[in-house]
């Protein structure tokens, strides 16, 4: 693993460990509230328990402290339009949740890596080699056999999940157009105020917020806030101990976490749904990472 001076590798992969447990749960949570509210309201209220521990998380960041704590963003447009990104990858992804197998929306996200080096070109102006090339192919394989298109199992739900991934890539690439020294937490406190006003225009729009059902309902939504906020609050933490390149291959335990998750949540196993296009994205994003690696190392 590559390493800076006073890096804390093992915490910080433990960390983003423990964060992808944490979006499962909140995942497992807005599937089982999904048939009585709306994905617009559970992003909306999503967003609102993200705002705590977004500022806790820019409160501890040294950067801002010694910037001496702005609140002002100089891209503040952008810093808005990528939470207008996630508000409708958050409505998106919430959405397939209610309607496909939890392991099976989930795993389809994975592509986020693959638009990401898609996304780089353009937006970027970066150059993608073959082998990162190579890479993006072997992950949509993987994501078209997941979908199956042409077969009888094929809805168009499951392309809610893959628009999920498109605009969380956009959000993701959108992040590195921000000026260098402005400090993540930052950024990240203005898109989930961007995803909270825009989830609240589209639940308004869709008609309105049902009403909390009973205070089982009410324990869900904020265990659900909770999980999801705190699961941000740990990766910012562990992307600060250590180079992101050192966790990145260890996001893609998270797709056997959901299988476990949704199995034993849900009593679902779609073994035929995920193998082997799960095999094809993993393999895809890890020769993406792999790529950047052998980048990175280059004078």
């Amino acid at each position: 693993m590559n390493g800076r001076s006073g890096d804390n590798v093992i915490l910080a992969i433990a960390l983003s460990l423990l964060a992808l447990v944490l979006f499962d749960l909140m995942g497992l949570i807005i599937k089982l509230l999904s048939p009585r509210y709306s994905a617009a309201e559970l992003s909306a209220y999503r967003n609102f328990f993200g705002i705590f521990p977004s500022l806790i998380a820019l409160w501890s960041s040294r950067a801002w402290h010694t910037a001496g704590r702005p609140w002002r963003l100089r891209q503040w447009k952008l810093g808005f339009l990528r939470g207008i990104y996630v508000t409708f990858a958050q409505f998106l992804f919430y959405y397939s949740l209610g309607v496909m197998a939890f392991a099976t929306a989930s795993t389809i996200t994975y592509a986020n890596a693959i638009f990401m080096t898609a996304l780089a070109v353009p937006l970027l102006g970066e150059r993608v080699g073959g082998m990162r090339w190579l890479a993006v192919l072997l992950g949509f394989a993987g994501v078209l056999m997941v979908m199956k298109p042409g077969s009888e199992t094929f809805t168009l739900d499951a392309l809610a999940p893959l628009g999920a991934a498109f605009l969380y890539a956009l959000a993701g690439v959108s992040a590195r157009l921000m000026d260098p020294e402005v400090p993540s937490p930052l950024i990240n406190l203005y898109s989930v105020i961007s995803a909270l006003v825009g989830a609240l225009a589209l639940a308004f729009y869709a008609g309105g917020f049902t009403p909390i059902a009973d205070i089982r309902d009410l324990a869900w939504v904020a265990a659900m806030g909770a999980f999801g906020g705190t699961a941000v609050l740990c990766l910012v933490v562990s992307y600060r101990m250590t180079e992101q390149s050192n966790l990145a291959p260890f996001s893609y335990f998270g797709i056997p976490i959901a299988f476990v998750a949704g199995w034993l949540a849900f009593d679902e196993a779609p073994w035929g749904d995920l193998f082997p296009g799960a095999l094809f994205i993993v393999a895809g994003g890890l020769l993406v990472i792999w790529r950047e690696r052998r980048l990175a190392r280059r004078p």
